[in-house]
């Protein structure tokens, strides 16, 4: 039987972007919102599993992290 292993949610991988680059002390709240004009609150929030982010919050932090969305052509 093949398998059909889908690719994990963008969501996953901006949270697990954030919260090592976080929990290794690459960055912290405090300059990710400096940066990224994402307050503090929202960013740990969002680490913490309390809530999602909005499209436009999520741009900004991948962005940040050099993460980029782009289109692969299906392969039937």
């Amino acid at each position: 039987m093949g398998s059909n292993k889908q690719p994990a949610p963008i969501s996953d991988l901006l949270h697990w972007t954030v919260t090592e680059a976080v929990r290794q002390g690459r960055t912290n709240y405090l300059a990710l919102e400096k940066a990224t004009g994402v307050q503090r609150a929202s960013i740990r929030r969002f680490v913490n599993g309390e809530r999602t982010l909005r499209l436009d919050v999520a741009d900004k932090l991948a962005a940040f992290f050099g993460l980029e969305l782009r289109a692969t052509s299906k392969k039937g």
